[in-house]
């Protein structure tokens, strides 16, 4: 019985340590990325307006 609660050896640790540093990185790039890409992509200074327009209906109703 005694053997199974060694668990925590030494090994583990560093092993479990790296896992959780890989495992908050991979979640910051997660979160990060979406908003930099959206920032990147939604430039105010490359809007253009749309390259056709949208006929009016001929509503008499104006």
């Amino acid at each position: 019985m005694e053997s199974s609660s060694q668990a925590d050896s030494p090994a583990e640790r560093t092993s479990q340590r790296l896992a959780n540093i890989i495992g908050t990185f991979i979640a910051l790039l997660t979160l990060t990325i979406p908003i930099f890409s959206i920032a990147y992509f939604s430039s105010s200074d490359t809007w253009q307006p749309p390259a056709y327009l949208i006929p009016r209906s001929r509503d008499s109703r104006n």
